[in-house]
């Protein structure tokens, strides 16, 4: 059976008709980015790719191809038995590698050979993120968004995360970034997405949302941790009609207190946190923090924090960038709780809000 080359931009719209998408490259090419859903079967790994790339500089292309082409036929091999063997006559597979040369052809033509329907698509990976930033900014206009604000601590994620389990059309940018969105907000040994499949998580996102429904987001700046919101989805957004989150700070400092349980465990990662704060606040001021940390004041610290820090600055970039906020419908719910955060997303979504 032939195969069937197809162009990124097409891919893009077909992407859930294929049985399995499958990414050629090698494990740490796969890592740092891939198509959504994408498994990896690498034609060359990490250090085969090493190896062949020295040789082929080194000594010259011919012996390069010679020994690379022996190595990807082991794996591939290894690939179809592995994965292929139970695989019906229907199954139809979709394969990509950097740039739809080689490696992603040479798994292509054994499937093909075998009697498979294998479409490639035409410039790999690099094409695929190409075609994926520029529908980006089609994508993000088409949605009624509706941006959830509140000072740090008032419950934005708790309640956009009662919001999806109403079933409401929510973009969680922090979830997908792993990053709570502050100088302290790092996940104890959750790394971040790189910057590409940042990107490619948000573009997933995008396209399965409904137009005729609304979609809630937070009222995230320009970064999420060391990532960066698309352009167009931050101008999308920031033009949105706005809700405005209020809890009392003493709640909001309890709930800080929950939801960054890990620095009220570890002291001493708080103060090393606390020190990137320096520069706004002067070593005075974060030493005393740091004091105040180790004597065991931590909701001493954090309340600081809100009202000195956190508030001013927070009131001062909603003003200036989200052009609806001064309008912005104030929503309480009773309590810092998911009970409550889940019952004033049932009056939201029922409200049309």
């Amino acid at each position: 059976m032939p195969l069937f080359p197809i162009a990124a931009e097409e891919a893009l719209r077909q992407l859930d008709s294929f049985d399995t998408v499958i990414d050629a490259r090698s494990e740490n090419e796969y890592a740092e980015d891939h198509l959504p859903g994408a498994v990896n079967w690498p034609t060359l790994d990490n250090q085969e790719r090493h190896d062949i790339g020295t040789l082929y500089k080194q000594v010259n292309a011919f012996e390069a191809k010679k020994r690379g082409a022996a190595r990807a036929a082991r794996n591939i091999a290894a690939h179809i038995e592995r994965e292929v063997i139970d695989k019906p006559r229907n199954w139809k597979p979709l394969t990509y590698c950097w740039r739809g040369g080689k490696r992603s052809g040479s798994l292509s033509l054994i499937l093909s050979e075998i009697g498979f329907r294998v479409t490639l698509i035409e410039g790999g990976y690099k094409a695929f993120r190409a075609a994926l930033l520029a529908d980006i900014p089609r994508l993000a206009p088409l949605y009624d968004w509706r941006v959830v604000c509140g000072t740090t601590g008032s419950g934005k994620t708790r309640l956009l995360q009662a919001l999806a389990a109403t079933g409401a059309q929510v973009l969680d940018l922090e979830a997908l970034a792993n990053h709570r969105s502050s100088v302290l907000g790092a996940i104890p040994g959750v790394a971040q997405p790189t910057q590409k499949a940042f990107d490619t998580r948000i573009w997933d996102a995008l396209r399965r949302f409904d137009p005729a429904r609304p979609v809630y987001v937070e009222s995230e700046s320009k970064k999420v941790g060391n990532v960066a919101v698309p352009g167009a989805l931050i101008e999308a957004m920031r033009a949105a009609p706005c809700l405005n989150l209020v809890l009392p700070d003493e709640e909001r400092v309890a709930l800080l207190l929950e939801d960054y349980d890990f620095f009220v465990r570890d002291g001493e990662a708080f103060c090393e946190r606390l020190d990137a704060l320096i520069e706004l606040k002067s070593k005075k001021v974060v030493e005393e923090w740091k004091a105040q940390v180790r004597s065991g004041q931590t909701q001493n610290v954090v309340r600081d924090l809100l009202l000195s820090h956190y508030d001013p600055v927070y009131r001062q970039s909603m003003a200036r960038n989200f052009r609806q906020f001064e309008q912005a419908r104030d929503i309480q719910p009773q309590d810092r709780s998911m009970r409550a955060m889940q019952a004033l997303a049932q009056e939201l979504v029922a409200g049309g809000a």
